[in-house]
């Protein structure tokens, strides 16, 4: 029997660690990013290998194919796996678009309801018969310690899928739980997008230890020492708001401290004591500076998203709102403009029994 196929799209932490690690189970892969950034593959170009440590895989992993040619990607495999910030989506599915294929899948890990941009861009390039997807959060903690060396830090258990239209669910599940064992389903990719941690958690926990992060340029631990009770108290506002925009939806949307505790990353109990008796997140520094993905990719394209959306379906976020407002000014850039709202997902002005008929069916 042939060994599976998957295209990895990125170059950053997950996608070299994601790479390596299928590529250490027997999957033979390709690795893809876009020709701006070719120098985040530059240095396995030649030899092709990654040096993954950590709890998943270990080893030298020889990764099939290494490119920057799209065609060649997505030709390679039916099943392509974009791991990239939120604000790469875009550049991504425009690259994309002139290759794909009906019959082929991509998902995007995480996509934070970036699914709803990629299918808009698709469908004004023409581009039809592609099922979409996208995780909840990343399948690994993991971070890149060389040029071409990754760690894994834990596994994520019960990766979180959404998928568009939600009537290939089953199928999309079938593909994806041979690489990430314990996929399970959500009804929409709304209900996946809504359902991303990073955003809950990040903005509120660098903000307010901005002066902290800069002063020691990110030298402490974020979650064991900056996600204090206090810390835990905004995050848990912020998630009290999430879930609200998920109800008027029809979603009952799992809390953060409990989703924390389903994806392993530490004991049952509150936010706090989730985090604090994790042994996979404790080991975590903060970010070296506050140019952050968890800031420039988690206020435009988490919070204030989630605002958008939630404005649309009569659901006010006053705690996101004054996070964006501030990360906005932290930032030096306009959160609210900077990223994605309900026009650039496609659904702007839907009725909630348009929007629930257009994730089922994709139309």
């Amino acid at each position: 029997m042939p060994s599976p196929r998957v295209t990895v799209l990125g170059g950053g932490n997950t996608a070299f660690a994601v790479a390596a690690n299928l590529t250490l189970q027997g999957v033979e892969v390709a690795l893809c990013e876009i020709p701006a950034f070719e120098s985040m593959l530059a240095p396995i170009r030649q030899t092709q290998e990654i040096h993954l440590a950590g709890v998943a895989a270990r080893g030298v992993a020889k990764v099939h194919h290494v490119t920057m040619d799209f065609g060649e990607a997505l030709a390679f495999s039916d099943l392509a796996l974009l791991i990239v910030p939120a604000y790469a989506h875009r550049p991504f599915a425009e690259a994309c678009a002139p290759h794909l294929k009906p019959g082929q899948t991509v998902v995007l890990m995480p996509g934070t309801l970036g699914a709803l941009e990629f299918a808009r861009i698709l469908r004004e390039k023409g581009c039809s018969g592609v099922t979409l997807a996208e995780t909840d959060t990343a399948p690994y903690v993991c971070r890149k310690l060389g040029p071409d060396r990754a760690h894994i830090w834990g596994v994520v258990s019960g990766l979180g899928v959404g998928v568009f239209p939600a009537t290939q669910t089953g199928r999309v599940l079938d593909l994806l739980s041979p690489l990430f064992p314990g996929c399970t389903a959500y009804p929409s990719v709304v209900a996946s997008g809504l359902g991303a941690m990073n955003p809950v958690v990040h903005p509120a926990g660098v903000l307010m230890n901005a002066g902290r992060i800069e002063y020691s340029r990110g030298e402490f631990y974020f979650y064991e020492e900056g996600v204090t009770p206090g810390v835990a108290a905004v995050i848990m506002k912020v998630d009290e708001e999430r879930r609200a925009i998920g109800k008027a939806l029809g979603l009952d949307l799992c809390p953060v401290d409990e989703g924390f505790h389903r994806a392993g990353f530490g004991p049952k109990g509150d936010l706090w004591a989730t985090i604090n008796g994790s042994r996979m997140l404790t080991q975590l520094r903060a970010p070296g500076s506050l140019e952050s993905r968890w800031l420039t990719e988690d206020v435009p394209y988490g919070l204030a998203a989630w605002v958008s959306v939630g404005r649309q379906y009569g659901v006010e976020a006053p705690a996101m709102r004054a996070l964006v407002d501030i990360g906005s000014v932290v930032m030096g850039f306009d959160g609210w403009t900077a990223g994605r709202g309900v026009k650039e997902l496609g659904i702007e002005g839907m009725s909630r029994e348009r929007l629930m008929a257009y994730l089922k069916e994709g139309k």
